[in-house]
């Protein structure tokens, strides 16, 4: 049998995964199935050390990950991390080759994404407007759903690494911009659709339903939504450890405000999620679940919602 030399190189070659969250540990681990030498970097240790054990490497600046990658994924959370990541101190822009690719996955308003890829662009590398959509558990799945706009260049650089990652692939024009403001109208549609759900499992707790049943209802009938059916378990259990923080949709409801002023575009649903999102962010649960919009209409309305001491005191006794 042949022998294979470790120093071979790998079959997807170097990626570098900028923010190893929820969501970047997932795609960090996508790449390494696919057979990527994955080398990652985030501010928080424990991240770096858990794509490490995964068979990741581990580096101490965005420019040190990019040096020789063929793909740079940011997945951080806005437009100004985004920066910082490409043209900040020891930014992936110093140091990407070439005709390498930033992936960009951060949601952000459609023209700051046209300003990143300009000036990288200008730098001879290539920029693909990339936000992604469908949560931890698809992340790390490979099965992400992706809303990619950008140059054709662009798009076959990043094609090992889109396959590896997306279950997916919207290819939404040739300019920067268009993948994020698709990703807008994703992010207005999943705030709404957060409050509403946490607004009617309040409601069902104000009438004194059992909130289970509830739940088993809704997800058979007409009612029922993806985000309704995806964040209501966290309520239920009494569990509102950050999947997806609050202050992600007051950021992007935030956003869609702007958007929407500029273009003189009503968005009044969207105005009165942003409120909830704000309250519930003001009462010190903005690093908590989005689900917790949920204890915020129950403070107010004086419904009680399930308790996670008692969720898991009940689950031990059966």
């Amino acid at each position: 049998m042949m022998s294979v030399s470790s120093n071979a190189a790998p079959a997807g070659g170097k990626a570098a995964v900028i923010g190893l969250g929820s969501m970047g540990v997932g795609m960090a681990q996508s790449l390494l199935r696919a057979g990527f030498r994955v080398v990652g970097c985030d501010v928080t240790a424990a991240n770096v050390e858990r794509l490490v054990a995964e068979g990741g490497h581990a580096a101490a600046s965005p420019a040190e990950a990019a040096c020789d990658a063929d793909v740079v994924v940011c997945v951080v959370v806005n437009a100004d991390q985004t920066e910082t990541v490409l043209f900040g101190p020891a930014g992936a822009a110093e140091t990407m080759a070439d005709g390498a690719v930033f992936l960009s996955s951060a949601t952000m308003a459609p023209e700051i994404a046209r300003r990143l890829a300009d000036r990288l662009e200008a730098t001879g590398r290539l920029y693909l407007d990339a936000p992604i959509s469908g949560g931890a558990a698809k992340a790390a799945q490979g099965q992400l759903t992706i809303l990619a706009s950008g140059s054709q260049a662009a798009f076959a650089k990043a094609r090992p690494a889109l396959d590896a990652m997306a279950g997916k692939l919207y290819e939404l024009g040739e300019s920067a911009g268009t993948g994020a403001a698709f990703k807008m109208v994703n992010q207005l549609l999943a705030g709404v659709h957060i409050a509403a759900a946490c607004e009617a499992m309040a409601f069902a707790a104000k009438q004194g339903l059992d909130l289970g049943k509830v739940y088993e209802v809704i997800t058979a009938s007409a009612g029922n939504s993806w985000m309704f059916e995806n964040r209501v378990p966290h309520i239920l259990a009494g569990d509102y450890r950050p999947l997806s923080a609050v202050e992600i949709f007051v950021k992007d409801l935030g956003i869609i405000q702007d958007m929407a002023r500029s273009a003189r575009y009503p968005v009044p649903v969207a105005a009165a999620a942003l409120q909830m999102y704000l309250a519930t962010a003001g009462a010190g649960m903005g690093r908590d679940d989005d689900s917790s919009l949920a204890r915020i209409y129950a403070a107010l309305s004086g419904a009680v919602l399930p308790d996670a001491a008692k969720t898991s005191a009940q689950d031990a006794a059966v």
